[in-house]
């Protein structure tokens, strides 16, 4: 009896190297600008080459602008338009596709992947980034890879892989008002704690998981590496397929049909053993922020600032500057941030546009939208929703990682409170010196149009 994750990494051990590690075959490399360069550096000073330039795709995200640009020449900053050169000749050197800048289907790459129908259930796909695991909606073993792993890929195709405690998370109930997925992952985050899932694989079930649709799920599987997760498989169903079929890259004619045959085998076994269960209604679950500069100091919207339990929350609070006992939706914001490989897909927009329509941001406060690919901006420009966004009183963005990590020029400056739909609260994140409050796209939007922290069942 053997478990979801069991079963992939089965079907790609080339061999067992010792009780806990094995060398994994990878069907699929996904790279960025930012993670690379060391990688291919040494790939050429040991004089190798790419084994199989065919499974990999490179996608510049990370350092690009999301304002308008006409050129490379216009990249500010020196050290994102080397890495962006860089990535570029050797992608050329090896024969690797790559989706630069002014590419129509870039954006983030962990958008971009599906987009185009490259995240296939039973395969394995890598990437020099730690949500790969987002790819894990669809069935697939993926997750986050080092620059020297990186460099084996390449030269292998293959990688070392330490085998993991598989772990089940079951979400059961149905969510009110309100609760969105990313609320979902959150409240997981905050009763697990930030470790919690170290060490495992989690697998998602249950019927709160089955009625998501697929940009739930991929919010589900990227945003458990916050809790330590190495890897997040949720079992292929008709709706991954359904989200599959038809893309650029998706299998046709017999293909599909042995892909879609196999996917039907992708399951947990009954009566497999999982090292660690978790399970939570999510009926009981409101929007919840953080209030901290870790993802799992967290609460629902209509709670206080929390007594600090220790050294880590005292120094979190003092970094927020935010004082016990003051309500979470008394919190003044500065700037709302939509965007990110967690909560920039089209379902998230529309989450967001349905708040903004006929609304107008809060006096003071700075708003941007960044689409999480130029296909995602293009299907919302053809809903409307680019106008609603602008009539509300947000920039409307080209499509990269932007804010969540502020390597480009989207940068909050010191001292300034954010409302974000990213995946990460740490301190400097989203600038140096800016406080950064996690909650779900909805609730940025709220907070955007208020000003300040804002429950948005109540709009």
């Amino acid at each position: 009896m053997k478990t979801l994750y069991e079963k992939l990494l089965d079907a790609h051990t080339v061999r067992r190297i010792d009780d806990d590690t094995v060398l994994l075959y990878v069907d699929f490399h996904v790279m960025n600008e930012y993670t690379s360069p060391q990688a291919f550096a040494g790939l050429h000073e040991a004089g190798r080459s790419v084994r199989d330039p065919g499974r990999h795709l490179a996608i510049v995200d990370h350092v690009s602008p999301t304002r308008a640009i006409a050129s490379l020449d216009e990249v500010e900053d020196a050290g994102g338009r080397l890495q962006i050169e860089t990535l570029a000749e050797n992608c050329a050197r090896h024969e690797i596709e790559l989706i630069d800048l002014f590419d129509p289907r870039q954006g983030i790459e962990h958008v971009v992947v599906p987009d185009l129908g490259l995240a296939w259930p039973g395969t394995t796909i890598l990437c020099g980034d730690s949500h790969t695991t987002t790819y894990g909606a669809f069935g697939a073993l993926a997750y986050g890879i080092g620059t020297s792993e990186i460099e084996h890929i390449l030269a292998t195709q293959t990688v070392e892989h330490s085998v993991l405690k598989p772990m089940r998370i079951t979400l059961t109930g149905a969510p009110g008002a309100g609760v969105t997925a990313k609320d979902m992952v959150m409240a997981v985050i905050a009763r697990i704690g930030a470790n919690g899932a170290a060490g495992h694989a989690v697998e998602w079930d249950g019927p709160a998981v089955a009625a998501l649709g697929m940009e739930g799920r991929m919010t589900l599987c990227n945003m458990i590496v916050e809790a330590g997760a190495r890897v997040a498989v949720i079992a292929p169903d008709g709706m991954a397929l359904a989200h599959l079929g038809g893309r650029p890259h998706a299998p046709t004619g017999d293909a599909w049909d042995a892909l879609a045959a196999h996917a039907t085998t992708l399951r947990t076994d009954e009566g497999a053993v999982f090292a660690r269960e978790v399970e939570i209604d999510v009926a009981a679950i409101a929007p919840l922020v953080t209030w901290g500069t870790s993802p799992d100091q967290a609460a629902p919207i209509f709670a206080t600032v929390p007594d600090p339990r220790g050294d880590a929350d005292r120094r979190a609070l003092d970094y927020m500057d935010l004082v016990p006992g003051m309500p979470l939706h008394t919190i003044q914001i500065d700037r709302a941030f939509i965007g990110s490989c967690t909560n920039a897909r089209i379902e998230d927009l529309r989450a967001a546009a349905q708040i903004l329509r006929g609304r107008r941001v809060a006096d003071g406060v700075t708003a941007i939208c960044v689409p999480g690919s130029k296909a995602v901006r293009a299907q919302a420009e053809a809903e409307g929703l680019d106008a609603i966004f602008r009539e509300a009183g947000f920039e409307w963005r080209g499509s990269g990682c932007s804010m969540c990590l502020a390597m480009n020029d989207d940068v909050a400056a010191t001292g300034e409170r954010l409302a974000s739909s990213t995946n990460r609260n740490f301190e400097g994140r989203q600038g140096r010196g800016a406080r950064t409050h996690l909650m779900s796209p909805a609730m940025v939007a709220a907070a955007a149009v208020t000003g300040h922290l804002t429950d948005v069942r109540k709009l």
